[in-house]
């Protein structure tokens, strides 16, 4: 074979191979959408409740989960909710209603 690969700068080495790996990303980015959506199912679940409709299985443990979800997790989730609502209606809104529609 050769000569194993040497770092020209003292103290540093090639990448660990952990760190090449996909085992290795945090799977942090996919929890504001686990919470997002949880945050949904549990406020369409409290609506029912304050109706007094009967809540399902499901239901009863969204709004369990949500109730012990941390305020900063929760703020985190409304206000991604809120962001993409809003960029969302922006955006249809200058595709729809910008100077370059006809009608």
């Amino acid at each position: 074979m050769g000569e194993p690969w040497v770092s020209p700068c003292p103290g540093v080495g090639a990448p660990a191979k952990e760190a090449s790996t996909l085992s290795y990303v945090p799977d942090e980015s996919t929890e504001i959408f686990d919470d997002l959506y949880l945050g949904l199912r549990a406020g369409g679940a409290m609506r029912k409740q304050r109706r007094g409709e009967p809540l399902t299985e499901d239901e009863q443990e969204a709004i369990g989960r949500w109730q012990r979800l941390s305020t900063w997790r929760k703020a985190a989730a409304v206000g991604a909710f809120g962001i993409g609502t809003f960029g969302l209606g922006f955006t249809l809104g200058g595709l729809v209603f910008g100077k370059w529609r006809k009608a």
